[in-house]
């Protein structure tokens, strides 16, 4: 393998014309530039210069190899001018994947921090439900996700989480009904039910258990508006988080707070570091969640 200092030697003797002039612009004595060149015709095999006069001048495989040799270190003085922007902020791209709601909520905000703070950041936003967000982080599609969790759902393996809100659960009832004197689910145990995501509806059938009863789920959909449409109808009661009802609230229903929440959090696959601008990207979200709170 050549040795890059011994190549840059070649390549400023190529670009000045002489051992002494290279030694000056690589800003090291003739005897190292000397010594370099001489290793560097011991690894390849080949004559590189010719001694003219007082002077050297290269050969044809010399000329080749310094050519080659400008290609490689302009090369690799742009990764690291590319690699120095990314480390410090200057630029990067960060893929983020988050659900429905933190992504109508919490992401907007965080974009208005990143631009103002580190304009060089691209975010590239898709929207995605926390278990197709894990196989995304799993594929290296995605370089951070943000999902939620409710209380004894396990994460699945390597996927590493950062807590960033507690987001309050509601229960969802249409406006005209008559309102109960309290917040007891009990108290629609007769009702339908409209059931959200397949997390969500977990969640539905477990505040129901302890409530008493299991709910008649009369439709289940993934879309919130869809959701609260159903319920704003006539058509049943749920149980919707804050970010959702944040998002969109039908003016039709009516929403009481349960003791009961969600965790909103950040995903990432493998263990830490992460990348400076993933850092700035989840530091952003995680502003922009305790501003929104």
């Amino acid at each position: 393998m050549i040795d890059l200092r011994r190549l840059e030697a070649l390549v400023a003797v190529h670009r000045t014309g002489s051992v002494s002039g290279a030694a000056a612009a690589l800003h090291y004595g003739q005897p190292t530039i000397s010594h370099h060149l001489r290793r560097l015709e011991a690894e390849t095999g080949a004559v590189l210069l010719q001694r003219v006069g007082r002077g050297v001048r290269l050969t044809p495989e010399g000329e080749r190899l310094a050519r080659r040799g400008e290609e490689v270190l302009g090369l690799l003085a742009r990764a690291e001018a590319e690699l120095a922007a990314t480390t410090s902020l200057q630029s990067g791209r960060v893929r983020l994947a988050a659900f429905p709601s933190g992504a109508a909520t919490l992401v907007p905000g965080a974009i208005a921090l990143l631009a103002e703070r580190h304009p060089g950041i691209r975010l590239d936003l898709v929207e995605a439900e926390p278990p197709e967000a894990h196989e995304l982080l799993r594929a290296g599609e995605i370089d951070l996700a943000l999902t939620f969790a409710y209380p004894d759902q396990p994460e699945p393996e390597q996927i590493a989480v950062v807590p960033v809100v507690d987001d309050p659960l509601y229960l969802v009832t249409r406006a005209d009904a008559a309102p109960a004197p309290a917040v007891d689910l009990a108290g629609y145990a007769a009702s339908d039910w409209i059931a959200g995501c397949e997390r969500c509806r977990r969640e539905l059938l477990s505040l129901c258990a302890e409530a008493g009863f299991t709910p008649a789920i009369a439709f289940a959909s993934d879309d919130y508006v869809a959701v609260q449409s159903l319920v704003a109808t006539g058509l049943g009661v749920t149980v919707l988080p804050g970010l959702a009802l944040r998002a969109h609230q039908h003016a039709g229903v009516v929403r009481r707070r349960l003791d009961a929440h969600r965790r909103v959090q950040l995903a990432t696959y493998g263990a830490p570091p992460r990348p400076a601008a993933v850092d700035a990207v989840a530091a952003a979200l995680t502003e922009a969640a305790g501003v929104s709170r």
